[in-house]
């Protein structure tokens, strides 16, 4: 019989060994009061707490790059083992961490693909090694990276433009080519999310979709780009917080053995990271404690718990599982001996300055000028509303700043710039022939910019606001300067219905200043590229 202190050696060592499997949430600032999403990312008494007590991982967000390389020392000098260092990358350094590169979409490759394949598999395996080299430069060791999901849904409110391809041949393609890149710099991967999240019409971070499809339909559409990366030698696969009835009717991917244990381990031969997307998304915190659920998705199969509710409880959740042996100690150090390994695969990280070389600088260029579309000639300058409809209350400042040419390249033409987003006051009239509320916005000729694309949170909303009827109700009153999109290529095909042939018109994948630039250059061929007016404060 073991002694109580032999007792307490041994929890406390079970303790540290669970801890070792959690990637818990913090912010890339540095001081609590700089925290994006408090709910979410931990303080850092509490992240200090954690880390010394053995949890093994930390996905970050917000902040700058530069402020990053500081973060990420500071957390590894927090804890006594080397850390994995994450963020959901998918678009470049700065789509998370202001300073770096931000990326076109991933499905303007896809687009690019069908006309081009060569070209754009050569831009995505670079679009790959900047993100990758970026990432090591602030201290990232993990990208969360390539989503694998085939976006053949149009109306997907949470993929859309975030997957490489709307077919399974593309998708496949590309993933791997961005592999490749990532493998060149020296982080890890990450296929999310399997078993394929693109036919889905709801989002898991607010609900939990089913995907009604039988076993053969899988392995034509959704599986493809997963067993692509898998030969290609991808780090982890993240799970998709959705139902496959087809495959297991009562639980979801992330805490379903058939899917992860016999489907993805032993008939696609999986034998890397498992890590669950984040279990504090709706999809399983409204069906699940943090205890549980941590259980659950271990017992699936999964290595890595990504974001549980509560981190403490997760820990003494997985603690009591294996003491009970309802979870086989076994399954404990083949999930840390996968971690260990992954992590001696690549080299430790290595802060360096400056973070974005000319040829980084160069690929974004690049990219959005295979990625923007422009037709029917130049808008006329004129006294006007430049009316920008933006998707989220603060959009990036990396995307509409103060200076962006979205608003100071119109501005130089004589267009008074009027920002809307889903907070602020509504444009519409509630009229299904006359939407735009045109008395509150002013007068004069309207250039029309539209920065939507599918973003989780949002539900769909976006999607079903009328911006056809719009367009409809300007073309009437001889109103419509011009209209751009940014982001969504689905809203765009659908608006060619109603855009009369010599309406000067625009789309680009990409939403920041580099994708404004080209696109209203284009627009506005005697403007300035970098606008000018705007207010100086000190």
């Amino acid at each position: 019989m073991n002694s109580p202190a032999t007792d307490n050696q041994e929890a406390n060592s079970l303790r540290r060994q669970v801890a070792e499997l959690l990637v818990v949430r913090g912010s890339g600032h540095l001081s609590d009061p700089q925290r994006r999403y408090p709910q979410w990312e931990l303080p850092n008494s509490e992240l200090q707490r954690l880390l010394q007590e053995g949890v093994g991982g930390v996905i970050l967000l917000g902040g700058s790059a530069v402020e990053l390389q500081q973060r990420t020392q500071q957390l590894q000098g927090w804890s006594e083992q080397r850390l994995l260092f994450c963020a959901d990358v998918e678009e470049g350094v700065s789509q998370r961490f202001e300073g770096a590169s931000w990326l076109v979409p991933p499905l303007a490759l896809g687009r690019l693909y069908q006309d081009n394949p060569e070209l754009a598999l050569a831009l995505s395996e670079r679009y790959g090694r900047c993100t990758a080299e970026q990432a090591r430069r602030c201290g990232l060791n993990w990208v969360l990276g390539p989503v694998c999901d085939v976006n053949n849904n149009p109306a997907n409110p949470v993929i859309n433009v975030r997957a490489w391809g709307e077919d399974p041949d593309s998708a496949a393609a590309l993933a791997v080519a961005f592999l490749r890149g990532l493998k060149q710099a020296g982080v890890l991967g990450c296929a999310k999310h399997f078993p394929g999240h693109g036919d889905t019409a709801s989002d898991s971070h607010l609900d939990l979709p089913v995907l009604p499809h039988s076993r053969e339909r899988l392995e034509q559409i959704e599986l493809p780009p997963f067993q692509a990366a898998i030969a290609a030698g991808v780090d982890s696969v993240m799970t998709a917080h959705l139902v496959l009835p087809e495959l297991d009717p009562q639980q979801p991917a992330t805490l379903s053995k058939a899917v992860l244990t016999d489907l993805l381990r032993r008939q696609m031969g999986f034998n890397g990271l498992v890590v669950t997307d984040a279990l504090v998304m709706e999809a399983i915190s409204a069906r699940h404690g943090a205890a549980e659920a941590a259980v659950l998705a271990f017992e699936a199969g999964a290595d890595l718990i990504l974001m549980p509710a509560d981190a403490d409880a997760a820990i003494a959740g997985l603690c009591e599982g294996f003491s009970s042996g309802r979870l086989p100690l076994k399954r404990l150090e083949e999930s840390r001996q996968r971690r260990a390994d992954a992590l001696a695969s690549i080299p430790p990280g290595a802060a360096a300055s400056p973070i974005v070389t000319a040829a980084d600088r160069a690929l974004e260029t690049e990219l959005v000028h295979h990625s923007i579309s422009i037709r029917g000639g130049a808008v006329q300058a004129t006294t006007g509303i430049n009316l920008v409809r933006v998707d989220a209350l603060l959009p990036s400042a990396a995307a509409l700043s103060g200076w962006a040419p979205a608003l100071r390249i119109p501005e130089t033409q004589g267009f008074r710039s009027v920002v809307l987003h889903g907070e602020g006051l509504s444009p519409w009239s509630g009229q299904a022939d006359a939407p735009l509320a045109l008395e509150r916005l002013g007068d004069g000729p309207v250039l029309l910019q539209l920065f939507l694309r599918g973003n989780p949170f949002r539900a769909g909303r976006d999607a079903r606001e009328p911006w056809a009827a719009a367009i409809q109700q300007l073309v009437g009153l001889n109103r419509l300067a011009g209209v751009v999109i940014y982001g969504s290529p689905y809203l765009w095909e659908s608006l060619q219905a109603v855009l009369p042939s010599g309406c000067p018109a625009a789309y680009s994948a990409g939403q920041m200043q580099e994708a404004q630039r080209q696109v209203l250059t284009g627009l506005f061929p005697k403007a300035s590229a970098a606008g000018g007016g705007g207010a100086f404060t000190d």
